[in-house]
């Protein structure tokens, strides 16, 4: 089994920044991929960014790229998500995941539980 525990969501005005952080607990040598995504209300979840367990392999969606950038301490079992320049259409419920390669993120058994992130225009 394996925890997800995200921190670091809040209020921001437009063109601001925050940094999310996902600490994985449990059995997380099998799942070497990390991820975020995002769900908007009335909307679906949707792909954020991706890391491989090096963190040489990185993949974005096209809107963040440029402006997100995510990252991870393998010694802590963590990864982060700095967004800056956030939008109001980024106003969503920000969600960890881990899984064994980043093309089966979506559909991972485990996800944390979710970090609001508010962008206020």
């Amino acid at each position: 089994q394996v925890r997800l525990v995200e921190s670091g969501g809040g209020l921001v005005q437009a063109g601001g920044s925050l940094r999310l952080s996902c600490a994985a607990y449990g059995r997380t040598f099998d799942s070497p991929a990390m991820g975020w995504f995002r769900q908007a209300p009335g909307k679906e979840r949707e792909f954020v960014a991706a890391i491989s367990r090096s963190g040489g392999s990185t993949m974005y969606e096209d809107s963040v790229k440029g402006r997100f950038t995510i990252s991870r301490d393998n010694a802590k079992n963590t990864v982060y998500l700095q967004m800056n320049g956030l939008k109001p259409e980024e106003t969503a419920i920000y969600y960890c995941t881990i899984g064994p390669s980043v093309a089966r993120l979506e559909s991972s058994d485990y996800w944390g539980q979710g970090t609001q992130v508010t962008v206020s225009s």
